[in-house]
């Protein structure tokens, strides 16, 4: 019995057509991460669990991909912990890697192994996937890939200002109207100082991030459960209602941050952005391991999750045992990028085919000039496909039509001998005889 073909939950194929669009996001984005001076870098699909576990919060070690050890991974584990149910502890004895859950811890891993290498500051990109074991929905996938841009070793807000222009040239490139949002985490700390409860600076922040899916009521009750008064609950709610700077200079750790702000302000005041970039005293997100500037881009046009965030972290590199190094970085979350596009009609209609002209033969020898014929125009840069059989034409341009090739070559005989052919337009229907150097003028794509 044949097995019935599927896909593990979170993940998805990519056809041509999808594959062709993923790739015009990624060069979009990569080009504006080299515009600004940023260096490629790659790392493995798994880590050691040691470099993962830990560094995302409770929740994120959750959401980790183990590995199971390779061979009898329960040959020397302690079978009590099996008959226990007690799997965090079993866990470290049969699993020793994991999939990587972003791309900032491993640079940081990679910092730390090669600081006497590398450039300092040194700025690097990386475009890669990453697996997160999430509940899918929709605009979240266990396997998704992530564009980062990120800066270690400056204190320099310089950096922040950049990384939020980065945002701002790459959506402006892809047509997708965004509100690119700020805060700080100095100031989260201060509204914790503020409410009275310092000590539960984490969790506040870990109830605020959820306003946006379960409303003010029920982030204000949950505020109580963890630990604050009514009133110290309904103020925290009613000040980050505010989006005035000067409204949160409450306290001396709230002023560092605010003024941290009006400094990354001030490298943009003679910046053109062409998206609004705007701060959000209720955004509260990755403070497990940021510990400045905090940012994320919200798409204004359509109802989907963050399209990217980011912020500084600069005491990420120190368990690696890099003291000292200050870090900031960006990510965009292309597949929702995709889906966004997508919805919104924004690709261009040239990425529906990479094919520029279609050869079809009525004859062997004219198919075998007509694969000659190919090779030649793709020396010059030309995309060719060339249709295996000769046979009725309505067929070829079927096969034309249904990868949307917007251009068909017909070689017969007389056409082989004279070495002049007939080029059809697809879309205007328009056919043209042309030699070989004319079609190279034509159809030749710059290197």
């Amino acid at each position: 019995m044949s097995q019935k073909p599927s896909l593990a939950k979170g993940t998805r194929d990519f056809l041509p057509l999808q594959t062709r669009r993923r790739k015009f996001i990624f060069k979009t984005i990569e080009e504006v991460f080299i515009h600004h001076g940023y260096q490629p870098l790659e790392t493995p699909a798994m880590e050691n669990l040691s470099t993962l576990m830990g560094k995302y919060g409770e929740e994120g070690d959750k959401l980790l991909f183990k590995i199971i050890n390779s061979g009898d991974f329960l040959k020397d584990a302690n079978s009590q912990f099996l008959i226990d149910g007690d799997s965090s502890k079993l866990l470290s004895q049969i699993s020793e890697k994991g999939l990587r859950y972003d791309l900032t811890v491993p640079l940081a891993r990679v910092v730390s192994m090669n600081r006497h290498l590398l450039t300092f500051p040194f700025k690097r990109y990386q475009i890669q996937p990453v697996w997160r074991a999430d509940r899918p929905q929709r605009g979240r996938y266990r396997e998704f890939y992530q564009c980062d841009a990120d800066v270690v070793g400056s204190n320099s807000l310089l950096f922040e200002a950049e990384l939020l222009k980065i945002y701002d040239d790459v959506f402006k490139k892809l047509g997708i109207p965004v509100k690119i949002v700020i805060n700080h985490r100095d100031i989260l700390e201060g509204i914790a100082q503020q409410a009275g409860k310092p000590e539960l600076f984490l969790p506040m922040t870990m109830t605020l991030d959820k306003l946006d899916k379960i409303g003010e009521q029920a982030v204000k009750e949950e505020l109580v459960l963890i630990g604050y008064t009514e009133d110290a609950a309904s103020g925290i709610i009613e000040l980050i209602k505010k989006n005035n700077l000067s409204d949160f200079r409450l306290n001396q750790k709230a002023i560092n941050g605010v003024e941290a702000l009006e400094e990354v302000y001030s490298f943009l005041q003679e910046v053109k952005t062409h998206n609004e970039i705007s701060f959000d005293p209720s955004l509260a997100r990755g403070l497990g391991y940021y510990t400045g500037c905090i940012v994320e881009v919200i798409p204004t046009t359509i109802k989907m999750g963050s399209l990217g965030g980011g912020g500084r972290y600069d005491n990420l590199t120190g368990v690696f045992g890099l003291e000292g190094v200050s870090g900031v970085g960006i990510s965009f979350g292309a597949d929702r990028i995709y889906d966004v596009m997508n919805e919104l009609s924004l690709f261009p209609y040239d990425l529906n085919t990479s094919v520029q002209i279609l050869i079809t033969a009525l004859d062997l020898e004219s198919l075998k000039h007509g694969f000659s014929l190919a090779g030649k125009l793709r020396e010059k840069n030309v995309s060719v496909d060339v249709y295996p059989e000769f046979t009725k034409l309505k067929k070829s341009f079927k096969y034309a039509e249904d990868l949307k090739i917007p251009n068909v070559l017909i070689i017969g005989e007389e056409e082989r001998l004279k070495e002049i052919y007939p080029v059809k337009d697809q879309i205007s229907g328009i056919q043209e005889y042309l030699k070989i150097e004319s079609i190279i003028d034509r159809f030749s794509r710059p290197i």
